[in-house]
């Protein structure tokens, strides 16, 4: 199949550079949303555990029922965006969310939870994939590892927005319901924004077939399986820090979230270094591949601080290292998901990184009600030694990928003139 491929440094004019980064500002506000409903469960966690009487390993099985539908979602939800396309398909997605927040905060019993959690899963195992192929329609090549931290930013926001949802009401349902209103009153200001902001590729919907054949790919199947041990440390620290602290330190929910803010915040300023670290690499005359898997390797070696969290005596110190563990994470998380654009761009975003998604989502799954029980009969301290070594088994993979050809898709008309080059899946 033919498709014209567009020179790395053919920039367009400052305004409209400028003008696409404001577009993928307002996107960010997507995986606001996207984070901060699913995460309002993990800061209100004590809550919810005391209204259900739930043991640690019953919290672990309702965090896998978001991840395993999450998982097993991703793989159509990703095909839907490449063939609806990221306007159409995006729209939907937060939508269908929306909903599934609302259900949450409408639930009574356990089992409405669930089933409410399980729709969240299915909605949103969206977010990362549209957030790839906006990466791919609006920034050049060597920004979009910069264009995930930006994305990055609007988890931050979510993780920060849910303890204090979590703190200002009084029950842990409402939060659920502001989200829900949030996400329907962004989709036509992404409508607009969409319609209004001239992209730097054109990204057409996908209507031929062909995801089969890349899911066949053994690269697709190195990344993920990679995702895998390298993001160990992202579910910990993303859904069990309060309790961590709470437990550890003998705090309250709230006392707990007043330290536990601080990790989103570390994880974007991660996500940024590795962003910006990848950029570099790439400006001095590596592949973007091998750019994107020296930076994760780093970061691998930076996860090893997570052996000296059981060794903290405060809640401070204690959060301190899970945060610099959280940092290095995202750093190494922004390229990773990045790698599936430069091999095969952004028409097969959607399905290339749901793949990663899925992967991610198996993680949870599996890895939750383990951490649960371990918990339950050890404490957290075998957890923190167990995620520090799993990303440079990740590195590891990476190393073995290759750099493989770059995939390109027609430049909008007023960008630049485009250089046809013959590139198949």
């Amino acid at each position: 199949m033919q498709r014209s491929a567009v020179p790395w440094s053919a920039p367009g004019s400052a305004a409209k550079s400028t003008a696409r980064w404001g577009a993928v500002a307002v996107f960010a506000l997507a995986s606001t949303w996207n984070y901060l409903d699913r995460l309002i469960l993990s800061f209100a966690a004590p809550r919810v555990s005391a209204e259900f009487h739930l043991s640690h390993r019953d919290y672990g099985w309702l965090l896998a029922a978001f991840g395993l539908a999450y998982t097993l979602a991703s793989p159509a939800v990703g095909w839907f965006l490449d063939r609806m396309g990221l306007e159409a398909g995006i729209s939907w997605a937060v939508a269908f969310w929306s909903v599934a927040a609302a259900i949450c905060g409408w639930s009574r019993t356990f089992g409405q939870l669930v089933v409410a959690r399980v729709l969240l899963g299915i909605g949103e195992s969206a977010g990362i994939p549209a957030a790839g192929k906006l990466n791919s329609i609006y920034l050049e090549p060597e920004n979009r590892a910069l264009g995930a931290a930006v994305t990055q930013v609007g988890l931050t926001i979510g993780s920060v927005a849910a303890p204090v949802l979590v703190g200002v009401f009084t029950g842990w349902r409402s939060p659920f319901f502001v989200c829900a209103v949030f996400g329907f009153a962004w989709i036509p200001v992404w409508m607009l924004v969409r319609r209004k902001v001239q992209p730097f590729e054109t990204v057409p919907p996908r209507r031929e077939p062909g995801a089969m054949k890349l899911l066949r790919d053994r690269r697709l199947a190195i990344l993920a399986i990679a995702n895998v041990f390298c993001m160990v440390a992202y579910v910990l620290w993303s859904n069990w820090t309060t309790i961590y602290l709470a437990e550890t330190f003998h705090l309250t929910t709230g006392q707990a979230n007043s330290y536990a803010w601080f990790l989103p915040i570390a994880s974007t300023l991660g996500a940024f270094a590795g962003g910006w670290m990848s950029r570099r690499v790439i400006a001095q005359g590596s592949a973007a591949v091998d750019a994107r898997v020296s930076v994760i390797g780093v970061s691998a070696f930076g996860c090893l601080i997570a052996v000296v969290a059981p060794l903290c005596r405060t809640p401070l110190t204690a959060t301190l290292v899970a945060a610099a563990s959280y940092f290095w994470t995202t750093a190494g998380s922004v390229n990773l998901y990045t790698i599936p654009l430069d091999i095969w761009g952004g028409q097969r975003a959607g399905v290339a990184i749901s793949a990663l998604v899925f992967a991610y989502g198996l993680l949870q799954t599996g890895i939750s009600p383990v951490i649960g029980s371990i918990v339950d009969g050890f404490g957290f301290a075998p957890v923190c030694w167990t995620i520090a070594l799993p990303p440079l088994i990740g590195w590891q993979l990476l190393r073995r990928i290759g750099p493989g050809p770059l995939t390109h898709v027609r430049r909008s008309e007023g960008c630049g003139q485009s250089k046809a080059a013959n590139t198949s899946l």
